[in-house]
């Protein structure tokens, strides 16, 4: 099925909204209680699945949604509809203080985009949603957000929601290594894993943490400045030399004594 063409508009600095103009019959999905507002002719209904399969059978509705419970992420979807005359406009806000990135899925590797489990904000219909275990032990044993992510498929544009500034790199071959949780998401031709930080003197005293994310391959990759989960940490931290120390292995045993 093909993507649904649709104009959009990004609106805001720090904290942004997506506002999408439907044509007449068109359908942007998008995560429940995403909406912002809707203009007169724009109805809504909120189903289960993502509406890519319109000859989906109910099991094959309910498996999907079951996944996405797994990833933590509502069981319906809502899809919005122009039912009017001439063109409408429904907008979208982001959950948090960030960046909503438009990505035109007919430009990616493959039209697919593994992302993080959260990011997912809204997309024209016929955008595919599934769920996406990474295989490598690494990351399911230490990777915290790294394990159970999400894979959209489309030919059409998706919007993606990020904490704070995102940078994107494209990898020619080559290895990147980052915080872990603040990757976006990646083109499937990249190999994705967590890995021990360095040595051990950097482990215990450093405040990077143990673990960092590692990309490595060809292909484009989105990072994030400052992904929700650090945001609540370093706000929940009482100074700014906790800040920095909570990454490391004294730092954390600093806070259970705090604690």
């Amino acid at each position: 099925m093909y993507a649904h063409e649709i104009d959009y508009k990004i609106i805001g600095e720090d904290i942004q909204i997506v506002e999408i103009e439907l044509d007449p019959n068109e359908t942007v999905i998008a995560e429940a209680g995403s909406m912002l507002y809707m203009e007169d002719g724009i109805t809504f209904e909120t189903k289960m699945g993502d509406g890519s399969q319109p000859d989906q059978g109910f099991l094959g509705k309910l498996l999907q949604a079951g996944s996405r419970m797994v990833m933590g992420e509502s069981l319906f979807m809502t899809h919005f509809t122009n039912r009017g005359v001439g063109k409408r406009k429904v907008a979208f806000s982001a959950p948090y203080p960030g960046t909503i990135m438009p990505i035109n899925m007919a430009n990616v590797y493959g039209n697919t985009l593994i992302v993080q489990k959260d990011a997912f904000l809204c997309a024209a219909l016929g955008t595919k949603l599934s769920i996406h275990f990474n295989q490598k032990i690494g990351a399911g044993l230490f990777g915290g957000e790294g394990f159970i992510l999400e894979k959209v498929q489309s030919d059409g544009m998706a919007f993606i929601h990020a904490g704070g500034v995102v940078i994107e790199r494209t990898l020619n071959n080559e290895t990147l290594r980052v915080d872990t949780g603040c990757v976006v998401g990646f083109e499937p031709s990249i190999n994705f894993d967590i890995q021990r930080a360095g040595g051990l003197r950097s482990m215990v005293f450093g405040g990077e943490g143990l673990f960092l994310a590692t990309l490595r391959g060809s292909g484009k990759v989105w990072i994030q400045s400052m992904p929700i989960s650090k945001l609540v940490q370093r706000l929940s931290t009482g100074s700014a030399q906790s800040h920095k120390e909570s990454g490391s292995v004294l730092g954390q045993l600093g806070n259970l004594f705090e604690g």
